[in-house]
């Protein structure tokens, strides 16, 4: 048994980055999830398994809200929360591209407690606890400094679901800086769904907090996709 709820997602999220490696070089097993380009796939659903199998065995009376859908938060009275995406980033998993994560966050009602954030392929672990801050394998870390985005690496991604929208709705949740045009949106929205924008908000998140990038404009997520993203540039 983990001494602390940050001991216990770091130590869940490696287990189940390991089942992302190993899946990574095997034929994919792709289901659409409504969206012709929300896809889901093996990797997502081992993962997962681990992930709500370990948390239920450490803390069985916490809720657990898991992306694809094998948690048991509604049938939980308990102000503790766990909030789980066991492959973040699934569209550049499918694809081979190694921008893609395991993310886990614990929540204390409306209160973030602690998250990890685990990138397998590269060996990255984030993790961030309130009241402590951010770390990067070990290493304290903050968000970047850096006031302009002209001098700034900008990177986004743009929900399956939100495709449809029209640019100029896209454009006014984003806020982006004004060399991109609602036209460019477009296409890129319409054209390019399974587009390498940096897919996945934890992935996003976690490059923002290490200072790799300034910003990174998204639109709105699930509560299991923006759990753990969104608190670790708060704590930084």
């Amino acid at each position: 048994m983990p001494e602390n709820y940050l001991h216990a997602a770091i130590e869940i999220a490696q287990e189940a980055g390991k089942i992302l490696v190993e899946e990574l070089s095997r034929p994919l097993d792709i289901a659409y999830k409504g969206e012709e380009v929300d896809i889901v796939t093996q990797a997502d659903k081992r993962s997962e398994r681990l992930i709500v199998e370990r948390l239920t065995k450490y803390f069985p009376e916490h809720a657990i809200a898991a992306e694809e859908g094998t948690g048991h938060e509604s049938s939980s009275a308990s102000e503790f929360r766990w909030h789980v995406d066991p492959l973040d980033g699934t569209t550049n998993f499918a694809h081979g591209y190694p921008c893609f994560c395991v993310s886990i966050a614990l929540a204390q009602r409306d209160t973030l407690l602690a998250a990890a954030v685990c990138n397998p392929f590269y060996n990255e672990l984030f993790t961030a606890a309130r009241g402590e801050g951010a770390t990067f394998n070990g290493k304290k870390i903050r968000v970047s400094k850096n006031a302009t985005l002209s001098t700034s690496l900008l990177c986004t991604g743009f929900p399956v679901r939100n495709r449809k929208l029209s640019a100029l709705t896209v454009y006014a949740a984003m806020a982006p800086p004004p060399w991109i045009s609602p036209q460019l949106l477009q296409g890129v929205l319409t054209d390019s769904g399974n587009s390498a924008w940096r897919n996945g908000t934890s992935p996003q998140a976690s490059c923002s907090s290490k200072k790799r990038a300034a910003k990174s404009p998204t639109l709105p997520g699930v509560p299991t996709n923006l759990a753990t993203p969104s608190f670790l540039p708060l704590t930084g």
